[in-house]
Order: structure tokens, then sequence, then C-alpha cells
């Protein structure tokens, strides 16, 4: 592709890497999410009376007392054997406490200090971090009483609050303020709120390329994720659906800040009747348009079934870039076969995914995981070309030569010019007499050209019409 169609993405580092960190940790259902929704200011964790509903460690960047801190909500701390679900879910939320500036242990108020919050509150007293102690849910009079029982924990004294009904989190961002270490840069935060102080922390225009893991379930994507970043930072198993919310982590290459986000994965819509699933979904598809490229992950040793070309489809429809990643490569006996029978039915079944670039690897072992990144920042290229007006023009002169206009209600169409009005994705506006009549196969003819002529394969290509008004149709 020529040097013109690359846009040169500008260099913005994301600013939760220096930040102190905050973990908020207890055992289940004291509300841990839900505070952490209250603190980063929006419904970024999945929320539901369920206990266990996070598993994977989340984070955001939250704003607290002027000061930026990095936000992470972990999931329940339970006693369960290594090797099983619960446990791999403690297991990545004593590794979150160990790298904590402030842990906030939180409780539940109104149901009282239990065996468990005695347990893991020994547990924390024993990892020599700051640790600052909160009884949620104690809105009310009583609720506050009942938070004093808190100070049998030895954790000193607790702070009494309701995240749900947003009381106490005044006292709470004072508490937390106190508690941080001193930063070390002279305060640049400080001076970023006060010229800008309704920006929000996430709000990042010229931030990181983001990218969104997407796919059906036990496809491998928490595997992928967690072998880009070489460490065990989401929960992963032989069991289908461990994730259910949408993860978001920050990966530098050395050439470019990414934010991925691993998401739950996408059933048929019939088998989805549970109320925590839908959130999951509705979390997933949140982050797909959130994205600015989709990976698509494949279970190669399955091929392509109905779901993943639903997948594909929501993708094109919400004009992503995509790499299609095919995962277990290293269990696929015969790989020509396999990838050309994969390739066959995308492009028969989704013409708009034709030459979408593939990466074959194994993220159980790492083989070839490497070759993503390059891949996805290649499909970011394409997704942000701009054709010139000149060069777009000679190349639609030559397509009307080739095959002209057809005949609409027994009058031919008469196409003047064609412009790139945006791009993300690329985006092309016809202009002529009743070009708004336009057959769809002709449209097809148009958009199969462009993607040859000027090397965009993978990427949506919105085509859209003008019609120009005779200034004599009225006389």
């Amino acid at each position: 592709m020529a040097d013109r169609y690359k846009p040169m993405r500008p260099p913005a580092p994301l600013p939760g890497a220096d930040l102190p960190v905050v973990v908020i940790a207890g055992r289940p259902n004291v509300g841990k999410s839900t505070l952490f929704n209250r603190l980063v200011g929006r419904r970024q964790a999945l929320v539901a009376d369920t206990p266990g509903v996070t598993r994977d460690r989340k984070e955001g960047v939250a704003l607290v007392r002027g000061r930026h801190v990095r936000l992470i909500d972990t999931a329940g701390l339970e006693e369960a054997a290594p090797d099983s679900l619960y446990g791999r879910m403690r297991a990545s939320s004593e590794s979150a406490v160990h790298e904590a500036d402030l842990v906030l242990f939180c409780i539940d108020a109104r149901a009282g200090i239990t065996p468990a919050d005695e347990h893991f509150a020994q547990w924390i007293r024993r990892q020599n971090r700051p640790v600052l102690l909160l009884a949620n849910k104690a809105e009310g009079r009583q609720g506050t009483a009942s938070a004093l029982e808190a100070y049998a924990l030895g954790l000193g004294e607790p702070v009494a609050l309701s995240a749900e009904h947003g009381e106490g989190l005044t006292d709470l961002m004072w508490e937390i303020a106190e508690r941080l270490p001193q930063p070390v840069s002279g305060g640049q935060d400080d001076e970023d709120e006060q010229d800008n102080p309704d920006a929000e922390a996430d709000e990042r225009p010229a931030g990181p390329l983001r990218v969104a893991i997407v796919g059906r379930p036990n496809a491998g994507k928490s595997t992928l994720l967690n072998t880009l970043l070489g460490e065990e930072r989401m929960i992963t198993g032989p069991e289908p659906g461990l994730t259910r919310d949408s993860i978001a982590v920050t990966l530098h290459d050395g050439d470019d800040t990414f934010e991925i986000v691993d998401t739950a994965g996408l059933r048929k819509k019939a088998r989805i009747d549970e109320t925590l699933e839908k959130m999951s979904v509705s979390a997933s598809i949140e982050a797909l348009k959130m994205a600015e490229v989709a990976v698509l992950v494949l279970d190669a040793t399955l091929g392509v079934q109905e779901q993943d070309l639903q997948i594909a489809r929501l993708i094109e429809r919400e004009g992503r870039a995509c790499v299609l990643a095919l995962n277990k490569w290293d269990a696929v006996e015969d790989r020509a076969a396999t990838r050309k029978a994969i390739l066959d039915r995308l492009s028969i079944s989704l013409a708009q995914m034709r030459g979408v670039p593939v990466v074959t690897f194994s993220a159980l072992t790492g083989v070839a995981v490497h070759k993503l990144l390059p891949a996805v920042r290649d499909a970011w290229t394409v997704w942000n070309a701009r054709v010139p007006t000149g060069e777009l023009n000679r190349w639609f002169e030559d397509m009307l030569e080739r095959h002209q206009p057809p005949l609409v209600d027994g009058k031919r169409l008469k196409l003047r010019y064609i412009t790139q009005v945006k791009a993300r994705p690329p985006t092309f506006v016809v202009f002529g007499t009743r070009a708004e009549q336009m057959p769809d196969d002709y449209k097809r003819y148009l958009v199969n050209g462009l993607r040859e002529a000027f090397d965009l394969p993978g990427v949506p290509i919105r085509l859209q019409t003008r019609g120009t008004k005779n200034p004599y149709a009225d006389r």
C-alpha cells in the first residue's frame, strides 16, 4: 500500500501507567463492583445480586481529590482449592493486592462480620500493604451502627458508606487521598484538573489503539490476552463462559500503545436466557462499538460456525476493522485445507470481510502469537485510509467506461463524480442524476473495485449516493 494511505497515529501515552494503584477487595457480594462504578464515574463493571459476578480484575482510572488513581475491582475472596474456578479467582485477586499502593477492604455492614471477613482480614494484615476498611451497605442509622462492628477486624477505623445510594463517598475520597503515596511529578494531575475540571479520566481522544477480542465461548480469547501480556491476568480454564465482564488492559509493544478488551463469549440469542448473561453480551457489544479493531477469535479445529458469521456481521455492521485470529492452530492436521475452507465460507457468506487479514497461532503455547499485534496495526491503517479525490475520480471514470450505469425505469443513471467523505471505515459518496436509485449489484461492483484498486482488504466500505436535482424539472 502506498505511504499516502498510511495516516500517522499521534503518540499519546496512557495516563494510568505510573498512577498509584488502589485495589478493592473483600468476599463476594459486598458491593465491590458497585463501589468501583461509583469511583470511576460510570457503569463500567457488571453489577447483579448474584454472588461472584466479577471473575477477572477490572481496571479503570478514577479521580480522587484532584489526583488520578488506577482503580482495580477484584473477584470475591473465597476459600477454595487452587485448581478450582474460585481458587483461580482468589489467586487473581491476591495478585492484585500484592501490587496495590492501597487496599480498600470491603465488608457488608448489613450482614455483619462473617468468618470469611475475619479470615481474609488476617490475610491482608500479613501482606504489609496500606489498608482502608470500608463498611458498605451502611445506609441509614442502623447501617452506621452496624458498621462499628468492623473495628473487631483490627484494620483501623471503618469508613461507613453506601455505594448503591452514594452515601459517604466524600469521606471515602478524603481517606483515600490521605493514604496515597505522594506524587513524584509535583502535582501535574492537579494542573490538568484545573484546566479541564469536567474532563472524564477515561476520555483520551488521541489515546491507545482500541482493540476488542470477540468470539464464541471457549475459543481462547482470555488465554490469548494472557499470552500477549505474559501473565495470568484473566481467569482461564476448560469451563466455557468464564469471562463475564469486558476487561480492558493496556499493552505497549514498543511502537504503539494498545487498549485491549477481553469480552464475554457471544452465544446465539436463543440460548441466552439469564439476566446476567444478557448483561455480559451487552457489555461485549458495547466494547465492540468502542473499539477500532476487532479481533475475531475462532477455534480452528471447529472451523467457521454460524455464530462466528453472526459475530463477523456484527463487526461489519458496526464498521470496525477486523483481524481473523485462528486459535488452536497447532491441533489442526490439514492446515492448508482448513484455512481455505474458512476463507471460502467468509467470502461466500460475508462479502465485506473479503481479504480480511488472518493470523494463525496457539494461544495456549504462545506459538506465533507475536504476529497478531502487527496485523492489528495494519488493519487499523487500512481502516483509516483516505484516497485523494483526483485519483478517486480517475478510477471512477474508468469503472463507468468498463461497465456503464444501468437503466432504471427505462432511463440510464447519470453518475457524475465520487468523493470520500470520511474514514474509519472508508466512506464514499457518488453524485449524479437519480444516483439514489442505483441498484445494489452496481453498488457491489463499485465497492469491489474500490477494494481492489486502492488496497482496502478486510474493512467495511460504505458507499452512499446523492441525486442531483434538475433545475428545469419544475418548469
